[in-house]
Formats: C-alpha cells, sequence, structure tokens
C-alpha cells in the first residue's frame, strides 16, 4: 500500500490509476502522430475497402450529436467524472471487472476532454467501412470508454442472472 494525499493507496488501485494514466496516454499520443502526419481529410489505407485511418475534427459527441455546443460537453463531462470517481471510490478489491471497466470509462472520457480543452474538437482517426456502410471515425479514447460500458453490462449481467455459479455446477 502507499500513501497519497494522506490516505492509503492499495496496490491494486495504484496498478488501476497506473492503466488509466497509460491509456490516456496511447490516446493522446495517437493523436498527436495524426496532427503531425495527416491534413483533416486526409487518409492512409490500412485493409482496402475496410479499415483505413483518416484525420477528422468532431466538434460533437458521437456521430456528431450536439455539434459545437462545448459548454454543454464541458459540464457533463465533468459531471462525469465526478460521478464515475465516487462510483470507483465505492467499489470492494473483489469487484475488480466493475473497477477496470470505470478506469477504462474514465481514460476515455479523459482523452476526448483533453481535445475539448486543448482544441474545442475531438480528434477522430479509426475509420471503417462495414458492409458498404461508413462507420462513423472514432479514436482510442471512445474504444476505451465504449469497452469500459462493456465490461460493466457483462459483469452486472453475469451476477444478474447468476451466471457465475450456473457455470460451477
Amino acid at each position: 500500500m502507499k500513501i497519497l494525499n494522506g490516505k492509503i493507496i492499495s496496490k491494486q488501485n495504484l496498478l488501476l490509476l497506473g492503466i488509466m494514466i497509460s491509456a490516456v496516454l496511447i490516446d493522446q499520443l495517437s493523436k498527436i502522430w495524426l496532427t503531425s502526419s495527416l491534413q483533416i481529410g486526409e487518409s492512409i489505407e490500412l485493409i482496402p475497402s475496410f479499415f483505413k485511418i483518416t484525420y477528422a475534427q468532431n466538434t460533437g459527441a458521437a456521430w456528431s450529436v450536439l455539434e459545437g455546443h462545448m459548454t454543454f460537453f464541458y459540464v457533463v463531462t465533468i459531471i462525469a467524472l465526478i460521478l464515475l470517481g465516487w462510483y470507483f471510490k465505492n467499489l470492494k478489491d473483489y469487484q475488480i471487472v466493475q473497477k477496470i471497466g470505470v478506469i477504462l470509462m474514465i481514460a476515455g472520457t479523459l482523452g476526448n476532454f483533453i481535445d475539448r480543452l486543448l482544441f474545442q474538437f475531438v480528434r477522430d482517426s479509426l475509420d471503417f467501412r462495414i458492409l458498404d456502410y461508413n462507420f462513423p471515425i472514432f479514436n482510442i479514447a471512445d474504444i476505451l470508454l465504449v469497452s469500459g460500458v462493456f465490461l460493466l453490462i457483462i459483469d452486472e449481467t453475469i451476477k444478474t442472472f447468476n451466471i457465475r455459479s450456473k457455470l460451477k455446477k
């Protein structure tokens, strides 16, 4: 255990903090590479007709919803980070799947929040075409956020339907 601001932090939480910081750094480093390598709208095709890296700027949320409403995003993001922090603080050490899910959600939220604070838009790059549908361009922070939500849903589903005990039989 380590002491942080006069409080003891468990090895598990210290490791999770390291994961969160690393995830935010990976997101931001990928965006730095993107902006230094491509112009807005420019692409590098990696898998023909399926996946390319495309530099896009998004002033909204997913699918450019609420485009240009930065104050709204600042307020919602700060509230989300406070609630996620509170939720994490109240989780027990044995609730590791939930802890990892929340940490990923915080990392994703911070990654896009940094962009909004610094640039007034989010830098997106992952561009997929799936069965002739050009999926909206997204970034690593979005993957972190969605993965965290997915982990919470899976964990809650397992608890709700008592799947763990059924698998042991």
